[in-house]
C-alpha cells in the first residue's frame, strides 16, 4: 500500500546499500559514515524496504549526536517510517523518539529546535504529539523569530488534526494575542495564516480591528489578507463593500507582488467602473515599471480579460498600454498591439495612429535585428485601424508607401495589400495613391510586391496621364530589348554550362507551396527574395527591377507584367484620341511579350516558360491584335468588380461576427431588475454604490449565471465500473486548459465494510498525476467522493486507467476492479482561430509533421463533408463562403485551429466527386508538434465516416 510523503529521494537501484554496513556505519564514530549511511537508509526506506532491525540501531548510536545534519536525517527517518501496527495503533517503540523530541524542543541550539517543530508539522499520530505540546508552547515565547514561526505553523498543523481541538483547546486565542505583540513579519504572517485556517471569525476581527494598519503590514502578511477577503466574499458577497476599502488602500504598496494580487482580487470581487479603472491603472504601471518580459505577457493577459468584459473602461487607458511598445521583445509588443487593436473608437482613433507612425519611423532608424519584423506588425495593425476608420487612411498610407522597397518581403507584401485595399475604399484618394506608386515602383525588389504594384496600376490608372506614366514606368523598369540576343547563344557552349551551374543556385530553388484554394504549386524561392542578377544576359540593375526579376526565371511575374500592359492599351484606347499613339503603344507591348517568350525559350536558360505563363501571354498577344467589346468589358470591368465583391464579402462576414456576439442573450424576457434609484444609500460610499448598482446590473443581464446546463455536465459523467461489481464507480471530468479534475464517486453496494479502499490511477501521453488519492475506509452501501487532479503538458490524445483496491475483514487477500479506460479528448485543448492566408502558407512550408488521411465517407456531398469535419475537429474555415458556392464537384479548403499550448493546427481538405457520387481526396494535417497531428488524424478517421 502506498502513503503519501512529503520529499522524494534519488534511488540509484544499480547500486543498492546492504542493511548490515548501513548499520556498521551507523554504530562507528565517524560523523561523516553515519550521515552517508542514514542518507543510503532514508533512500532504502522510501523505495520500499522495511528495515526493521535498524530503528534500535538508530535509537542508541543516532540519537545522542550532536551534529545538526545527522539530527536533520534523523528527523526524516522518522518522518518516514511506519508508527503504527496493522490495527492503527502506536508501535510501543515509539516512545522512545517522544524523549528525544521533548529534549530537541528545549535545546539550546535554536537550529535544532526550528527543524524538530517542521517535523512535528507532518507528524499524525495524536498519541506521539500530545506529550510535546507543553514543549511546543514554551516556544511560543522564546526570544529568536525562527522558532516562534515553526512554532505557529506546528500548533497550526496539530490544530489541524482529528483531535486536534481537543488536543490544543485554546489555540486560537493564543495565537490572537500572539499576534497582537508579535513584531516579525513571518512569524506575523504565520499566527495570521492560522487564524485564516482555523478559526475564520477571529481573523476577521483581526483585520476589521486594524484595518487603518494594513498597509504598513509585511507582504507576505498582505498576502495572506488577500486570500481571507477572497474567501470571505466568496461565501458572503453581501459584505464586500468594507473590504474593498482595504484592497484600494493596498494597491499603494510598494511591493508588486502585494499590488498584482490586488488588482486580480479588486476585479473578481467588484464590477464598479472606479474599482475596474483603479486595478487597469494598477496593471498598466506594473507593465512599464517591470522588466521581465514573462511578467509583462502576463500583465497583458489580465489587460485582456479586463478588455473583454469592461471594454468601455479600458478604452481609456490606450495609451498606457500603447507604452508597452517601448519593449524590445515581440511577443509584448504583438499583445499589446493586438489589445489597443480591440480599443480603438472614434475618439481615440487620431492618437492610436499617430503613436504606430511614429513606431513605424523609429523602425527605419533603428538597427534592432527584429525591425523587419516589428514594422510588419506595425502595418497590419494600421491596415486594421483604416478599415475600422476609412478617414484615418490619407494620414498614413503614403508613409506606408516608402515601405514598398523593403527589404523585408512579408512587410512590404503587407503595405501593398494595404494600398490596394484602400484605393478601392477611398476614391479621393486614388489620384495620389497611382501617383506615389509610379513613383517609387523602381524601389520594388520581391516579386510578389511588383505583381501586386502591377495589378493595381492596371486597374486604377484611369486618365490619359496616368495610363501614358504606367506604360512608361513599366519600360523603364523592363529596360531596353530583347532580354535575349541570339548573338549571345552562338558565343560558344562551354561558357553557357559554367552559366547554367552558377545560376542553378538562384534559380532551382524551387519548393510547393499551397495556393489559397489550397491546391499545391511550385513557387522559385527568387520569387521571396530580393533579386541576383544573372550574369548571361544582356541588361543591368540599372535597367530595372522587372528586368532583374525577369532574368531570374520569374515568368509568372512576366505573364503579370502583359495583362497589365494589356488592360493598359486597352484603357488607352479608350482615353486616348490619336489613334496613332494606341498602335504605338500596343506594337510597344507586343514586343514585350514577344521578347519574354523569347526569353522563357531560350536554350542558355536553365529552366524554360512554364505552360500556365506562357499561355497567358499568348492570349494577351491575341488580344491586342483582336479585340472586341465583350473581350474589353470582361478585362477592363469584371476583374474590378470581383475585387469589390470580395472586399465587401470581408466586410459582410466581420459585421455578422460582430452581430452574433452582440445577439447573445444574457437574461430572458420575464426576468426580475432591480431599480437600483430606489435603493438607501445611507450611509454608503460612491464605490459601494456603484459596486451594488453593477451587481444589479449584472444580475439582471444574467451574467451571475455560470454557462452551461445540467445536461452538458452529464456528458462529462464516464462510467468506470460494472453495475454488477461490488464497488460502483463513475467520474465527472472537467477539463481546464492545463489542468484535468476527475470527481469519482465510490459506491459500496456491498454489506460489509470495505478497508483501505484506494484509487489507483496511472496515465499514458502527456498527463502526469499530481498526487495519489489516501486510502478510504467504507461502510456498507454509503459513498466516498475522491478528487484525482491530473496535469497536461501538450495537445495530445491521453488516456487514463487504473484500478480500485480495498481489502474486506472476511478475506484476507486485497480485491482489485480494473476500471474502463478515461479517454481525454483533443477537442477539449483546442479552439477555432483565424490567421491570414500568408501566415498560413507560411506555417504550411515550415511545420515538418503532416499526417495525410485518406477520404472515407458516406457523406456525398462536398459542402456538407466539409461543414462536418469542421464541427467534428473544432477548427474554423479560413476559405471564403464564396469560393466554395456552387456544384463543380471538387472542393479545397484551409481549416485553422489553436491550441491552448499555443499551439498551431493546420489542415488542407481537397475533395471530389467521383461518378459514382462517392467523395475521394485527402486531408492533410500540419503542426510544429508530432502529438496533434497525429490526434486530430485519428480524430477526423473516426469521425469521417459521418455516422458517428
Amino acid at each position: 500500500m502506498e502513503k503519501s510523503c512529503s520529499l522524494l529521494v534519488h534511488f540509484d537501484k544499480g547500486t543498492p546499500a546492504i542493511a548490515n554496513e548501513i548499520r556498521e556505519a551507523l554504530e562507528g564514530n565517524d560523523v561523516e559514515a553515519k550521515i552517508d549511511a542514514m542518507k543510503k537508509a532514508i533512500s532504502l526506506l522510501l523505495n520500499g524496504e522495511t528495515l526493521p532491525q535498524l530503528f534500535i540501531t538508530i535509537v542508541r548510536y543516532v540519537l545522542p549526536s550532536e551534529d545538526h545534519t545527522v539530527q536533520k536525517l534523523l528527523l526524516l527517518y522518522l518522518e518516514i517510517i511506519e508508527k503504527t501496527d496493522a490495527e492503527g495503533r502506536v508501535l510501543p517503540e515509539m516512545i522512545l523518539i517522544c524523549q528525544n523530541l521533548r529534549n530537541n524542543l528545549q535545546h539550546p541550539n535554536e537550529y535544532i529546535r526550528g527543524v524538530t517543530l517542521r517535523f512535528l508539522c507532518r507528524l499524525n499520530e495524536a498519541e506521539i504529539i500530545e506529550p510535546l505540546i507543553p514543549s511546543v508552547l514554551q516556544n511560543l515565547e522564546h526570544r529568536h523569530p525562527y522558532i516562534r514561526r515553526n512554532a505557529i505553523l506546528a500548533m497550526m498543523s496539530i490544530y489541524k488534526l482529528p483531535q486536534g481541538e481537543q488536543i490544543l483547546v485554546d489555540a486560537p486565542e493564543m495565537i490572537e494575542k500572539l499576534l497582537s505583540t508579535e513584531q516579525d513579519p513571518s512569524a506575523k504572517r504565520n499566527a495570521f495564516l492560522m487564524l485564516f485556517t482555523c478559526a475564520q471569525e477571529r481573523a476577521v476581527n483581526y483585520l476589521l480591528t486594524n484595518v487603518d494598519k494594513v498597509s504598513e503590514w509585511g507582504e507576505l502578511l498582505q498576502m495572506i489578507v488577500l486570500d481571507l477577503i477572497r474567501k470571505v466574499c466568496r461565501t458572503n458577497r453581501g459584505e464586500k463593500g468594507r473590504y474593498i476599502k482595504i484592497i484600494i488602500s493596498l494597491l499603494n504598496v510598494p511591493s508588486t507582488a502585494v499590488v498584482y494580487e490586488c488588482a486580480g482580487t479588486l476585479v473578481s470581487l467588484s464590477y464598479a467602473p472606479t474599482a475596474i479603472r483603479a486595478a487597469a491603472n494598477t496593471y498598466c504601471q506594473l507593465l512599464l515599471s517591470q522588466s521581465d518580459n514573462n511578467v509583462k505577457l502576463i500583465v497583458l493577459d489580465r489587460l485582456n480579460e479586463l478588455k473583454s468584459s469592461h471594454r468601455e473602461v479600458m478604452a481609456d487607458m490606450f495609451m498606457d498600454i500603447l507604452r508597452a511598445l517601448s519593449s524590445p521583445n515581440l511577443d509584448v509588443r504583438r499583445k499589446t498591439l493586438d489589445i489597443v487593436l480591440e480599443l480603438v473608437t472614434n475618439r481615440n482613433i487620431n492618437e492610436v495612429v499617430l503613436t504606430l507612425k511614429k513606431e513605424v519611423v523609429k523602425t527605419q532608424n533603428g538597427e534592432l535585428e527584429k525591425n523587419g519584423e516589428y514594422r510588419q506588425m506595425l502595418i497590419q495593425a494600421i491596415h486594421s485601424c483604416a478599415v475600422k476608420f476609412p478617414e484615418v487612411a490619407s494620414t498614413v498610407v503614403h508613409l506606408l508607401m516608402d515601405f514598398l522597397g523593403d527589404s523585408n518581403v512579408a512587410s512590404a507584401t503587407d503595405v501593398i495589400v494595404f494600398v490596394r485595399e484602400i484605393i478601392e475604399t477611398n476614391p479621393k484618394l486614388r489620384v495620389s495613391i497611382i501617383t506615389r506608386l509610379l513613383d517609387t515602383f523602381y524601389q520594388i525588389r520581391a516579386s510578389r510586391v511588383c505583381a501586386c504594384a502591377l495589378w493595381i496600376v492596371g486597374e486604377y490608372c484611369l486618365s490619359l496621364s496616368e495610363v501614358e506614366s504606367g506604360l512608361a514606368t513599366i519600360k523603364q523598369c523592363l529596360g531596353e530589348l530583347p532580354f535575349y540576343s541570339r548573338s549571345e547563344e552562338d558565343e560558344g557552349h562551354d561558357s553557357s554550362k559554367k552559366v547554367q551551374q552558377v545560376n542553378s543556385m538562384t534559380v532551382s530553388s524551387k519548393r510547393p507551396a499551397i495556393l489559397s484554394d489550397g491546391t499545391y504549386a511550385t513557387q522559385n524561392a527568387a520569387s521571396e527574395t530580393a533579386f541576383s542578377p544573372p550574369t548571361f544576359v544582356q541588361g543591368s540593375l540599372a535597367s530595372g527591377n522587372l528586368r532583374s526579376l525577369l532574368l531570374t526565371g520569374d515568368f509568372f511575374l512576366g505573364a503579370v507584367v502583359a495583362c497589365t500592359l494589356t488592360k493598359l492599351v486597352l484603357r488607352l484606347e479608350e482615353v486616348q484620341p490619336s489613334k496613332v499613339e494606341v498602335h504605338r503603344a500596343s506594337t510597344q507591348a507586343l514586343l514585350i511579350f514577344v521578347s519574354m517568350l523569347q526569353l522563357g525559350q531560350s536554350p542558355v536558360f536553365p529552366h524554360p516558360i512554364d505552360n500556365d505563363s506562357y499561355d497567358r501571354i499568348v492570349l494577351c498577344i491575341r488580344l491586342l491584335c483582336n479585340t472586341s467589346d465583350e473581350i474589353r468589358n470582361i478585362w477592363l470591368q469584371s476583374c474590378h468588380h470581383s475585387f469589390v465583391s470580395m472586399l465587401a464579402e470581408q466586410q459582410l462576414r466581420e459585421t455578422e461576427e460582430i452581430r452574433a456576439r452582440a445577439q447573445i442573450s444574457h437574461a430572458q424576457p420575464d426576468d426580475l431588475i432591480d431599480f437600483y434609484h430606489l435603493k438607501s444609500r445611507k450611509g454608503m460610499s460612491q464605490l459601494e454604490l456603484e459596486d451594488e448598482v453593477q451587481d444589479d446590473l449584472k444580475r439582471a443581464t444574467g451574467e451571475f449565471i455560470k454557462e452551461g446546463d445540467a445536461a452538458n455536465k452529464l456528458n462529462r459523467i464516464l462510467q468506470l465500473t460494472g453495475f454488477s461489481d461490488p464497488v460502483y464507480a463513475e467520474a465527472y471530468v472537467t477539463v481546464h486548459h492545463y489542468d484535468i479534475v476527475l470527481d469519482v464517486t465510490v459506491i459500496n453496494r456491498t454489506k460489509e465494510t470495505l478497508q483501505n479502499l484506494c484509487l489507483e490511477l496511472a496515465t499514458m501521453g502527456d498527463l502526469k498525476l499530481v498526487e495519489r488519492p489516501q486510502n478510504y475506509t467504507l461502510a456498507p452501501e454509503s459513498s466516498k467522493k475522491i478528487k484525482a487532479s491530473i496535469k497536461v503538458s501538450s495537445t495530445e490524445t491521453g488516456v487514463i486507467f487504473g484500478n480500485i483496491v480495498y481489502e474486506t475483514s472476511n478475506v484476507h487477500e486485497r480485491t482489485v476492479i480494473v476500471l474502463n479506460d478515461i479517454h481525454i479528448d483533443i477537442m477539449d485543448y483546442i479552439s477555432p482561430a483565424v490567421c491570414s492566408d500568408g501566415a498560413f502558407r507560411t506555417m504550411w512550408a515550415e511545420f515538418e509533421w503532416e499526417n495525410k488521411v485518406a477520404v472515407n465517407t458516406v457523406i456525398q456531398d462536398e459542402k456538407e463533408f466539409l461543414d462536418h469535419i469542421m464541427k467534428s475537429t473544432n477548427m474554423k474555415c479560413l476559405t471564403a463562403p464564396s469560393a466554395l458556392d456552387g456544384q463543380c464537384g471538387f472542393l479545397a479548403a484551409n481549416l485553422y485551429a489553436k491550441s491552448v499550448f499555443g499551439e498551431d493546427a493546420l489542415v488542407n481538405v481537397s475533395i471530389e466527386k467521383q461518378v459514382d457520387g462517392k467523395l475521394s481526396g485527402y486531408i492533410r494535417i500540419r503542426s510544429k508538434t508530432q502529438g496533434i497531428a497525429l490526434s486530430l488524424g485519428d480524430k477526423i478517421t473516426l469521425k469521417q465516416k459521418g455516422g458517428i
